[in-house]
Protein backbone atom coordinates (compact mmCIF):
# COMPACT_ATOMS: atom_id res chain seq x y z
CA UNK A 1 0.00 0.00 0.00
CA UNK A 2 2.58 2.39 0.59
CA UNK A 3 4.25 1.72 -2.52
CA UNK A 4 0.98 2.30 -4.51
CA UNK A 5 0.46 5.75 -2.07
CA UNK A 6 4.30 6.43 -3.20
CA UNK A 7 2.99 6.15 -6.85
CA UNK A 8 -0.01 8.11 -6.65
CA UNK A 9 1.82 11.00 -4.74
CA UNK A 10 4.32 10.73 -7.81
CA UNK A 11 1.33 10.70 -10.30
CA UNK A 12 -0.28 13.67 -8.75
CA UNK A 13 3.48 15.82 -8.46
CA UNK A 14 3.82 15.24 -12.30
CA UNK A 15 0.31 16.26 -12.96
CA UNK A 16 0.55 19.48 -11.36
CA UNK A 17 3.71 19.99 -13.13
CA UNK A 18 1.87 19.51 -16.14
CA UNK A 19 -1.24 21.47 -14.91
CA UNK A 20 1.91 24.51 -14.24
CA UNK A 21 3.56 24.17 -17.36
CA UNK A 22 0.27 24.98 -19.35
CA UNK A 23 -1.19 27.37 -17.08
CA UNK A 24 2.96 29.15 -17.47
CA UNK A 25 2.62 28.78 -21.59
CA UNK A 26 1.56 31.57 -23.87
CA UNK A 27 -2.42 32.28 -23.43
CA UNK A 28 -2.13 35.00 -26.71
CA UNK A 29 0.36 33.11 -29.23
CA UNK A 30 -0.64 33.99 -32.84
CA UNK A 31 0.70 32.64 -36.06
CA UNK A 32 0.96 34.56 -39.08
CA UNK A 33 2.62 34.91 -42.21
CA UNK A 34 5.36 37.72 -43.61
CA UNK A 35 5.64 37.26 -47.54
CA UNK A 36 5.18 41.34 -49.31
CA UNK A 37 5.22 39.31 -52.52
CA UNK A 38 2.35 37.40 -52.25
CA UNK A 39 0.50 39.81 -49.32
CA UNK A 40 0.87 43.18 -50.59
CA UNK A 41 1.49 42.73 -54.64
CA UNK A 42 0.03 39.15 -55.20
CA UNK A 43 -3.45 38.57 -56.15
CA UNK A 44 -5.22 39.17 -53.22
CA UNK A 45 -8.22 37.34 -54.89
CA UNK A 46 -6.02 34.23 -54.80
CA UNK A 47 -3.52 34.70 -51.44
CA UNK A 48 -5.88 35.53 -48.94
CA UNK A 49 -8.38 32.15 -48.95
CA UNK A 50 -5.52 30.27 -49.24
CA UNK A 51 -3.82 32.57 -45.72
CA UNK A 52 -7.59 31.98 -44.82
CA UNK A 53 -7.84 27.94 -45.14
CA UNK A 54 -4.48 28.03 -43.11
CA UNK A 55 -6.08 29.42 -40.24
CA UNK A 56 -3.44 32.45 -40.68
CA UNK A 57 -4.55 35.29 -37.86
CA UNK A 58 -1.43 37.81 -38.58
CA UNK A 59 -0.01 39.15 -41.58
CA UNK A 60 3.02 41.33 -41.65
CA UNK A 61 4.09 44.05 -44.25
CA UNK A 62 6.38 46.71 -44.86
CA UNK A 63 5.34 50.27 -44.74
CA UNK A 64 7.38 51.26 -46.76
CA UNK A 65 7.95 55.35 -45.79
CA UNK A 66 10.44 56.12 -48.68
CA UNK A 67 12.29 53.92 -51.22
CA UNK A 68 11.23 52.64 -54.87
CA UNK A 69 8.05 51.53 -53.23
CA UNK A 70 7.52 54.45 -50.67
CA UNK A 71 4.39 55.72 -49.66
CA UNK A 72 5.81 59.20 -49.75
CA UNK A 73 6.46 59.74 -53.50
CA UNK A 74 7.72 63.63 -53.02
CA UNK A 75 8.21 65.42 -49.40
CA UNK A 76 4.56 66.35 -48.48
CA UNK A 77 3.55 69.50 -47.59
CA UNK A 78 1.43 68.35 -44.39
CA UNK A 79 3.23 65.18 -43.75
CA UNK A 80 1.21 64.46 -40.88
CA UNK A 81 -1.98 64.39 -42.95
CA UNK A 82 -3.15 61.32 -44.65
CA UNK A 83 -4.45 63.02 -46.94
CA UNK A 84 -1.40 65.12 -48.16
CA UNK A 85 -1.35 64.41 -51.77
CA UNK A 86 2.42 63.55 -51.72
CA UNK A 87 1.08 60.32 -50.26
CA UNK A 88 -0.18 57.22 -52.12
CA UNK A 89 -1.51 54.72 -49.62
CA UNK A 90 -3.38 52.21 -52.32
CA UNK A 91 -1.48 49.11 -52.01
CA UNK A 92 -1.92 49.53 -47.77
CA UNK A 93 -5.66 49.88 -48.18
CA UNK A 94 -6.17 47.26 -50.78
CA UNK A 95 -4.07 45.03 -47.92
CA UNK A 96 -5.72 45.94 -44.91
CA UNK A 97 -9.33 45.76 -46.32
CA UNK A 98 -8.93 42.24 -47.86
CA UNK A 99 -7.51 41.15 -44.36
CA UNK A 100 -10.12 43.01 -42.62
CA UNK A 101 -12.62 40.84 -44.72
CA UNK A 102 -10.83 37.28 -44.27
CA UNK A 103 -10.69 38.19 -40.64
CA UNK A 104 -6.53 38.58 -40.09
CA UNK A 105 -5.19 41.53 -38.67
CA UNK A 106 -2.59 43.45 -40.51
CA UNK A 107 0.75 44.01 -38.90
CA UNK A 108 3.13 47.71 -40.63
CA UNK A 109 6.69 47.49 -40.19
CA UNK A 110 7.94 50.82 -40.92
CA UNK A 111 10.73 51.34 -42.94
CA UNK A 112 12.91 53.09 -45.28
CA UNK A 113 13.90 56.55 -45.46
CA UNK A 114 13.15 58.72 -48.26
CA UNK A 115 16.18 60.75 -49.74
CA UNK A 116 14.43 64.13 -48.77
CA UNK A 117 14.40 63.18 -44.72
CA UNK A 118 17.99 62.05 -44.70
CA UNK A 119 20.11 63.85 -47.41
CA UNK A 120 19.83 61.15 -50.37
CA UNK A 121 22.18 58.89 -48.25
CA UNK A 122 19.47 55.95 -49.38
CA UNK A 123 16.80 54.08 -47.56
CA UNK A 124 18.31 52.37 -44.99
CA UNK A 125 19.89 55.12 -43.09
CA UNK A 126 18.14 56.90 -40.70
CA UNK A 127 16.30 60.35 -40.84
CA UNK A 128 18.12 63.39 -40.45
CA UNK A 129 15.17 64.34 -38.16
CA UNK A 130 13.15 62.22 -36.34
CA UNK A 131 10.39 64.22 -36.18
CA UNK A 132 9.97 63.93 -40.05
CA UNK A 133 9.75 59.66 -39.36
CA UNK A 134 6.78 61.10 -36.27
CA UNK A 135 5.12 63.01 -39.12
CA UNK A 136 4.71 59.93 -41.17
CA UNK A 137 3.73 57.51 -39.06
CA UNK A 138 0.92 59.77 -37.76
CA UNK A 139 -0.26 60.32 -40.78
CA UNK A 140 -0.20 56.50 -41.52
CA UNK A 141 -1.76 55.31 -37.89
CA UNK A 142 -4.42 58.04 -39.05
CA UNK A 143 -5.17 56.38 -41.91
CA UNK A 144 -5.68 53.41 -40.26
CA UNK A 145 -7.11 53.88 -37.28
CA UNK A 146 -10.42 52.27 -38.09
CA UNK A 147 -12.55 55.50 -38.90
CA UNK A 148 -10.39 56.82 -41.84
CA UNK A 149 -12.70 56.42 -44.87
CA UNK A 150 -10.57 55.73 -48.39
CA UNK A 151 -11.39 57.33 -51.83
CA UNK A 152 -14.39 55.34 -52.30
CA UNK A 153 -15.99 56.76 -49.09
CA UNK A 154 -16.02 53.36 -47.43
CA UNK A 155 -13.76 52.85 -44.04
CA UNK A 156 -10.61 51.42 -44.29
CA UNK A 157 -10.10 49.06 -41.51
CA UNK A 158 -7.97 49.60 -38.87
CA UNK A 159 -4.06 48.72 -38.02
CA UNK A 160 -3.40 48.33 -34.35
CA UNK A 161 0.02 46.25 -34.30
CA UNK A 162 3.06 48.21 -35.33
CA UNK A 163 7.47 47.42 -35.79
CA UNK A 164 9.75 49.97 -35.84
CA UNK A 165 12.01 49.41 -38.73
CA UNK A 166 13.37 45.45 -39.62
CA UNK A 167 16.76 44.22 -38.38
CA UNK A 168 18.52 47.26 -37.40
CA UNK A 169 21.47 45.55 -36.49
CA UNK A 170 22.41 44.40 -39.96
CA UNK A 171 24.11 46.86 -42.39
CA UNK A 172 21.52 45.57 -45.02
CA UNK A 173 18.80 47.45 -43.09
CA UNK A 174 20.66 50.34 -40.95
CA UNK A 175 23.73 51.93 -41.48
CA UNK A 176 26.05 52.88 -40.09
CA UNK A 177 26.44 50.57 -37.37
CA UNK A 178 29.74 51.49 -36.05
CA UNK A 179 31.22 54.79 -35.77
CA UNK A 180 34.52 56.21 -33.66
CA UNK A 181 34.01 58.47 -31.04
CA UNK A 182 37.56 59.96 -29.72
CA UNK A 183 39.35 56.49 -29.36
CA UNK A 184 36.47 53.96 -28.94
CA UNK A 185 33.82 52.87 -31.17
CA UNK A 186 30.17 53.15 -30.51
CA UNK A 187 27.23 51.48 -31.76
CA UNK A 188 25.48 54.43 -33.75
CA UNK A 189 22.57 52.23 -34.95
CA UNK A 190 21.41 51.66 -31.83
CA UNK A 191 21.76 55.18 -31.15
CA UNK A 192 19.65 56.24 -34.61
CA UNK A 193 17.25 53.24 -34.32
CA UNK A 194 16.30 54.22 -30.50
CA UNK A 195 15.34 57.58 -32.10
CA UNK A 196 13.37 55.83 -35.02
CA UNK A 197 11.58 53.48 -32.21
CA UNK A 198 10.43 56.50 -29.95
CA UNK A 199 9.45 58.22 -33.21
CA UNK A 200 7.20 55.68 -34.00
CA UNK A 201 5.99 54.84 -30.35
CA UNK A 202 5.09 58.36 -30.16
CA UNK A 203 2.61 58.65 -33.30
CA UNK A 204 1.14 55.33 -32.98
CA UNK A 205 0.54 55.70 -29.15
CA UNK A 206 -1.20 59.35 -29.86
CA UNK A 207 -3.57 58.31 -32.35
CA UNK A 208 -4.68 55.17 -30.60
CA UNK A 209 -3.34 54.58 -27.02
CA UNK A 210 -4.40 51.00 -27.33
CA UNK A 211 -2.10 50.32 -30.44
CA UNK A 212 0.94 47.91 -29.53
CA UNK A 213 4.17 48.83 -30.68
CA UNK A 214 6.94 46.48 -31.08
CA UNK A 215 10.90 47.81 -31.38
CA UNK A 216 14.03 45.85 -31.57
CA UNK A 217 12.81 43.88 -34.80
CA UNK A 218 16.42 41.97 -34.15
CA UNK A 219 18.52 39.71 -36.58
CA UNK A 220 19.65 36.53 -35.16
CA UNK A 221 23.53 37.38 -35.44
CA UNK A 222 26.16 40.30 -35.13
CA UNK A 223 29.89 40.38 -35.20
CA UNK A 224 30.56 43.14 -33.20
CA UNK A 225 33.63 43.84 -35.08
CA UNK A 226 33.82 47.54 -36.11
CA UNK A 227 35.72 48.45 -38.78
CA UNK A 228 35.41 45.17 -40.87
CA UNK A 229 33.85 44.55 -44.30
CA UNK A 230 30.37 43.96 -43.08
CA UNK A 231 30.14 45.04 -39.83
CA UNK A 232 27.31 44.16 -37.71
CA UNK A 233 25.99 43.87 -33.63
CA UNK A 234 24.57 40.83 -32.13
CA UNK A 235 21.07 41.05 -31.03
CA UNK A 236 22.10 41.33 -27.01
CA UNK A 237 24.43 43.90 -27.58
CA UNK A 238 22.41 46.21 -29.70
CA UNK A 239 19.38 45.29 -27.22
CA UNK A 240 21.73 46.81 -24.21
CA UNK A 241 22.82 49.69 -26.62
CA UNK A 242 19.33 50.82 -27.35
CA UNK A 243 18.13 50.76 -24.18
CA UNK A 244 20.72 52.95 -23.06
CA UNK A 245 20.49 54.95 -26.12
CA UNK A 246 16.71 55.76 -24.66
CA UNK A 247 14.60 53.56 -26.24
CA UNK A 248 11.12 53.29 -23.99
CA UNK A 249 7.65 53.09 -24.38
CA UNK A 250 6.87 50.30 -26.78
CA UNK A 251 4.71 47.14 -25.94
CA UNK A 252 7.29 44.24 -27.17
CA UNK A 253 10.21 43.48 -28.02
CA UNK A 254 10.82 41.42 -31.61
CA UNK A 255 13.39 39.06 -32.56
CA UNK A 256 14.04 36.76 -35.84
CA UNK A 257 15.60 33.68 -34.22
CA UNK A 258 16.36 31.78 -37.52
CA UNK A 259 18.78 29.03 -37.95
CA UNK A 260 22.37 29.49 -38.41
CA UNK A 261 23.59 25.63 -40.03
CA UNK A 262 21.18 23.63 -42.20
CA UNK A 263 22.52 20.85 -39.42
CA UNK A 264 20.86 22.94 -36.79
CA UNK A 265 17.35 22.08 -35.14
CA UNK A 266 15.10 24.76 -33.25
CA UNK A 267 16.66 23.23 -30.29
CA UNK A 268 19.87 23.39 -30.97
CA UNK A 269 22.51 25.85 -29.37
CA UNK A 270 24.23 28.27 -31.26
CA UNK A 271 28.48 28.12 -31.26
CA UNK A 272 29.74 29.53 -28.18
CA UNK A 273 31.72 32.68 -28.47
CA UNK A 274 35.50 33.53 -29.18
CA UNK A 275 37.65 32.17 -26.43
CA UNK A 276 34.79 30.24 -24.50
CA UNK A 277 32.86 33.45 -24.13
CA UNK A 278 28.74 33.21 -24.29
CA UNK A 279 27.32 32.94 -27.99
CA UNK A 280 26.51 36.16 -29.64
CA UNK A 281 23.53 34.32 -31.48
CA UNK A 282 20.17 34.05 -30.36
CA UNK A 283 17.86 31.53 -32.29
CA UNK A 284 15.75 29.18 -30.26
CA UNK A 285 18.34 27.02 -29.11
CA UNK A 286 19.06 30.04 -26.49
CA UNK A 287 15.99 31.65 -26.56
CA UNK A 288 16.18 31.95 -23.03
CA UNK A 289 19.06 34.43 -23.26
CA UNK A 290 17.00 36.82 -24.75
CA UNK A 291 14.30 36.50 -22.36
CA UNK A 292 16.37 36.86 -19.50
CA UNK A 293 18.34 39.81 -20.74
CA UNK A 294 14.94 41.79 -21.92
CA UNK A 295 13.47 41.08 -18.33
CA UNK A 296 16.58 42.77 -16.56
CA UNK A 297 16.51 45.60 -19.16
CA UNK A 298 12.64 46.58 -19.64
CA UNK A 299 10.92 44.23 -17.09
CA UNK A 300 7.89 42.46 -17.96
CA UNK A 301 8.23 42.87 -21.44
CA UNK A 302 5.97 41.24 -24.43
CA UNK A 303 8.00 39.36 -27.34
CA UNK A 304 6.82 39.23 -30.76
CA UNK A 305 8.95 36.48 -33.44
CA UNK A 306 8.10 38.71 -36.27
CA UNK A 307 10.45 36.20 -38.65
CA UNK A 308 11.34 32.52 -38.52
CA UNK A 309 11.40 30.07 -41.02
CA UNK A 310 13.83 26.93 -42.39
CA UNK A 311 14.52 27.01 -46.20
CA UNK A 312 13.71 23.46 -48.14
CA UNK A 313 16.43 21.64 -50.39
CA UNK A 314 15.49 21.56 -52.96
CA UNK A 315 16.32 23.54 -53.62
CA UNK A 316 18.35 25.40 -51.65
CA UNK A 317 21.01 22.88 -51.60
CA UNK A 318 23.42 24.60 -49.19
CA UNK A 319 21.12 26.45 -46.89
CA UNK A 320 17.78 23.72 -47.07
CA UNK A 321 16.63 20.92 -45.00
CA UNK A 322 14.40 18.76 -46.27
CA UNK A 323 10.58 19.39 -46.86
CA UNK A 324 9.45 16.76 -44.15
CA UNK A 325 12.25 18.97 -41.45
CA UNK A 326 10.90 21.36 -42.10
CA UNK A 327 7.67 20.86 -41.42
CA UNK A 328 9.08 18.76 -37.88
CA UNK A 329 11.08 22.42 -37.60
CA UNK A 330 7.37 24.48 -37.79
CA UNK A 331 6.07 22.48 -35.70
CA UNK A 332 8.88 22.63 -32.90
CA UNK A 333 8.88 25.90 -33.36
CA UNK A 334 5.45 26.75 -32.31
CA UNK A 335 5.29 23.92 -29.46
CA UNK A 336 9.09 26.10 -27.87
CA UNK A 337 7.31 29.64 -28.64
CA UNK A 338 3.85 28.19 -27.23
CA UNK A 339 5.54 27.22 -23.95
CA UNK A 340 6.98 31.06 -23.47
CA UNK A 341 4.17 33.17 -21.87
CA UNK A 342 5.80 36.25 -23.09
CA UNK A 343 5.59 35.23 -26.57
CA UNK A 344 2.19 36.88 -28.57
CA UNK A 345 3.47 35.64 -32.38
CA UNK A 346 5.27 33.56 -34.63
CA UNK A 347 5.32 34.90 -38.13
CA UNK A 348 6.60 32.63 -40.58
CA UNK A 349 8.57 33.60 -43.71
CA UNK A 350 7.32 32.48 -46.82
CA UNK A 351 3.85 31.86 -47.95
CA UNK A 352 5.23 30.63 -51.41
CA UNK A 353 9.10 30.23 -52.24
CA UNK A 354 11.02 33.08 -53.91
CA UNK A 355 12.16 32.08 -57.64
CA UNK A 356 15.47 30.11 -57.14
CA UNK A 357 18.43 31.49 -58.52
CA UNK A 358 17.41 35.40 -57.63
CA UNK A 359 20.08 36.94 -55.52
CA UNK A 360 18.43 37.14 -52.18
CA UNK A 361 15.79 34.61 -52.67
CA UNK A 362 14.44 32.31 -49.91
CA UNK A 363 12.41 29.02 -50.31
CA UNK A 364 11.32 28.87 -46.76
CA UNK A 365 7.79 29.12 -48.20
CA UNK A 366 5.13 26.38 -47.12
CA UNK A 367 4.44 26.29 -51.01
CA UNK A 368 7.10 25.61 -54.17
CA UNK A 369 7.62 28.70 -56.19
CA UNK A 370 5.51 26.66 -58.74
CA UNK A 371 2.80 26.40 -56.24
CA UNK A 372 2.83 23.06 -55.24
CA UNK A 373 2.31 21.98 -51.38
CA UNK A 374 5.37 20.99 -49.22
CA UNK A 375 4.16 19.38 -45.63
CA UNK A 376 4.41 22.20 -43.92
CA UNK A 377 1.57 23.65 -45.64
CA UNK A 378 -0.78 21.21 -43.30
CA UNK A 379 1.78 22.02 -40.58
CA UNK A 380 1.12 25.82 -40.47
CA UNK A 381 -2.58 24.88 -40.57
CA UNK A 382 -2.54 22.70 -37.55
CA UNK A 383 -0.65 24.86 -35.56
CA UNK A 384 -2.64 26.29 -32.39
Amino acid sequence: MRRVGLLLAAAAFVAALVGASTAQASKFIQKGIYDDAQVLYGNPDKTFPVLQQMGTRLVRVNLWWGGPNGVARSKPLNPANPADPAYDWATYDRTVRYALAYKMATIFTVIGTPDWANGGQGWNRAPTKAADLQAFVTAAARRYSGTFKGPDGATIGRVSKWIAWNEPNNPVFLKPQFVRSGNKWVIQSARDYARMCNAVVKAVKIVHYTNKVACGVTSPRGNNQPGSVRTSTSPLAFMRAMKLAGATGFDAYAHHPYYGYPSETPNTKPPPGKHGLPPTAVTLGNFEMLTKELQRLYGNMRIWVTEYGYQTNPPDKSYGVTPAKQALYMQQAWDKLKANPKVDMMIWFLLRDQTPGVVGGWQSGVYTASGARKPSRETFERLG
